[in-house]
């Protein structure tokens, strides 16, 4: 007789993604694959990238890449920046680490504003070498909105606010991986020229979907700047999503997802979409204080609403508690990236989320911290519960 390895119930995958992709979405991928070039994807075409738009809050373009993210991230900078020329960037964490050495392969000449990785970016900082800057080299500043490794968000309407007060020519570069359809954000409203998106986030899909969307002057600069080009160029793309088109093979079925993903954004409201994220996050946050732990982000003003990153005590591996809470709950947990690899795990809490799967994550945590001996106090999931109960959606 065999032993089986099933495990009855679902799995929860509560890593800050991907994350759950809800039936929806995987009943409109379902769809047999059609022409491409025929003028049933044209109309199909038309309504993601006209629909994208509006959730990224522009009026101006955003382009869809068959890539991931860091396809995304190496698009802005090779339609932009040439090499040699400098940009500044601010070490909020894992990634933003990752995407000024993205720069540096390019043959792009970095500057870090460093961090402590607890915290977004201040804002302060960039005006004040914005303005040492007087010869102007700084040709781009590029930040993460959502920081995915460390659960801090940027104020990114006050970092143009600082560009402005700096008087600096530099283009804004956002990165808002973690963050879009989850966390409030304005393209258009705070100047930002090019801001970075994925599918596997907040838009509720399968990974393979990244996002450029741009400003007017994004698109004019990109005419006479950046790197030697062919797959990123934007000029090939704009041209040819006019007619709803792609200058090569899309993703097809993902599309009729993202078109589905966009539809259901808006049936329950932007607005209203981003309250219930902020609402589910501080409801984790209250059951991770109940417990006795720490949240890593040491700013109020720049909690995450899509992820929490929960500190360990001293001693306590975070990695062998994340095994431990795999084992006996079958629960994902997110990991601890480079500098805090074993010192934190993290709690994903966005996407297509309710109160009840809330509550059963936390309880999953709760058990795990119990099962793996892990010091705390107990009362973490009524807490999160009692703040939720009180303030009903």
């Amino acid at each position: 007789m065999t032993s089986s390895t099933y495990q009855a119930g679902r799995h929860f995958l509560q890593i800050p993604g991907p994350t759950n992709v809800p039936d929806r979405i995987l009943r409109a991928m379902d769809h047999p694959t059609i022409d491409h070039r025929g003028p049933a994807f044209a109309e199909l075409g038309k309504k993601c990238l006209d629909g994208i738009k509006t959730v990224f809050k522009t009026d101006t373009a955003v382009i869809i890449y068959p890539a991931s993210g860091t396809g995304a991230w190496e698009a802005a900078l090779a339609n932009l920046i040439n090499e040699g020329e400098r940009v500044l960037m601010v070490e909020t964490g894992h990634f933003a680490t990752l995407w000024k050495k993205m720069a540096d392969k390019l043959g792009i000449e970095t500057e870090f504003l460093e961090t402590d990785w607890r915290r977004g970016v201040d804002p302060q900082a960039i005006e004040d070498r914005l303005r040492a800057d007087s010869d102007g080299d700084i040709r781009a500043v590029c930040v993460v909105h959502n920081e995915t490794s460390t659960g801090s968000t940027s104020r990114i309407g006050e970092v143009r606010q600082a560009m402005d007060a700096a008087g600096h020519g530099a283009l804004l570069l956002v990165d808002t991986i973690s963050s879009l359809a989850s966390i409030d954000y304005r393209h258009d409203e705070w100047g930002v020229d090019v801001t970075v998106s994925g599918s596997q986030k907040g838009l509720m899909l399968p990974p393979g979907l990244s996002f450029n969307a741009l400003s007017q002057r994004a698109i004019d600069e990109a005419k006479s700047s950046g790197l030697r080009r062919s797959y990123w160029d934007w000029d090939e793309q704009l041209a040819a999503n006019k007619g709803g088109a792609f200058p090569y093979t899309p993703a097809t079925n993902l599309l009729y997802g993202l078109a589905e993903a966009i539809d259901m954004l808006h049936e329950e409201g932007l607005d209203n979409v981003f309250a219930r994220h902020d609402r589910h996050a501080e409801a984790t946050r209250r059951a991770v204080q109940a417990w006795g732990l720490e949240v890593l982000c040491q700013e109020p003003r720049d909690y995450s609403s899509s992820l929490t990153a929960v500190m360990m005590p001293d001693g306590v591996d975070a990695d062998a508690f994340r095994a431990a809470v795999l084992k006996h709950f079958d629960m994902s947990l997110g990991n601890g990236l480079s500098r805090l690899a074993g010192r934190v795990f993290r709690i994903g809490h966005l996407g297509d989320f309710n109160d009840l799967m809330l509550t059963a994550t936390l309880s999953g945590v709760e058990m795990g911290l119990r099962v793996a001996n892990v010091q705390h106090q107990s009362g973490g999931v009524n807490a999160a519960m009692q703040y939720l109960a009180e303030n009903t959606a």
